[in-house]
């Protein structure tokens, strides 16, 4: 077994976990490679130790059985382009602020790591939306975790966007965007803008407009076996487009489909995880005075 580690760049504050994450594996004789980028900036606090690296997609593949990341749910999205359809699991554990999905607390390496070496772990499959369009924006990682984001340029007025579900016309949304989630994206930017919390295992895709100017627009629910597409009018002809963290702004020319894709992101959880646990510690549910 070879375990990756995964940061966007080396803090401080890290230097800790990093160490004892290297400690617990080395005791338990499982092999370690570092992200390529994060080796470099660390290495001068590990005089003792070369240490094996990875850098592309396909190093993961060929390489590495398991995933674990060291920061926020940001940099747990990053690993996407890594990870791709290889189906490798991922763990984060939380040096950010929130941690919706690297939700591994830094006083839980020790746990993590017997866990791995024990197989004691469990796997949630979370969905994944993949989105094709007329004219190519997002390359070969075209799919995401969270949600696709269809939103207005900064500066310009509102945009006007046309869906349809399975090809037949559904609604037109006059709003500063719309939002695409999947479940595990549903407590991301569609929950700041008043959509539902949806369960990981539910099957569905939520469509969230982003302060609609008809009033009536409300969330929408739908079978994530649907494919959505989109047509899209703006007064200044652009708008951005983002799928997780990564948008790009493109003319209203361009026409978008989502839909469901045919890999998951395997997660790792602990065995005391659970998402209800997540759920009520990162929303703070039950500190209602009431309840004590």
């Amino acid at each position: 077994m070879t375990i990756g580690i995964y940061s966007r760049l080396f803090k401080e504050e890290q230097l800790p976990c990093i160490l004892e994450l290297l400690t617990q594996f080395d005791r338990k004789n499982i092999q370690v490679m570092l992200f390529e980028d994060y080796y470099k900036s660390i290495k001068k606090y590990l005089p003792n130790q070369k240490m094996r690296t990875f850098k592309h997609a396909e190093d993961v593949k060929n390489y590495l059985s398991l995933l674990i990341t060291l920061g926020g749910d940001g940099t747990l999205l990053d690993t996407l382009k890594l990870i791709g359809d290889s189906e490798i699991p991922v763990a984060g554990i939380n040096m950010g602020r929130l941690g919706f999905l690297a939700d591994i607390h830094k006083q839980e390496i020790k746990e993590l790591t017997d866990a791995i070496d024990q197989g004691s772990y469990t796997i949630e499959d979370r969905t994944l939306l993949s989105v094709t369009s007329n004219k190519p924006i997002f390359g070969d990682v075209n799919f995401g975790l969270n949600d696709l984001t269809i939103h207005k340029t900064d500066s310009s007025s509102m945009i006007t966007v046309h869906v349809y579900l399975n090809g037949e016309f559904l609604n037109s949304f006059w709003a500063d965007g719309l939002i695409v989630a999947t479940p595990t994206g549903s407590t991301a930017y569609s929950l700041s803008c008043g959509g539902p919390i949806v369960f990981p295992s539910s099957g569905t895709f939520v469509l969230t407009p982003v302060a609609p100017h008809n009033l009536n627009a409300r969330p929408i629910i739908i079978a994530d076996d649907t494919v959505l597409s989109f047509e899209v009018e703006c007064r200044s002809n652009n708008f951005l487009c983002s799928i997780d963290s990564r948008s790009f702004n493109v003319d209203n020319s361009f026409q978008l489909a989502v839909r469901k894709a045919n890999f998951t992101l395997k997660l790792l959880r602990l065995p005391e995880s659970s998402y209800l646990k997540t759920l009520r510690e990162k929303l703070s549910w039950g500190e209602d005075t009431r309840n004590s």
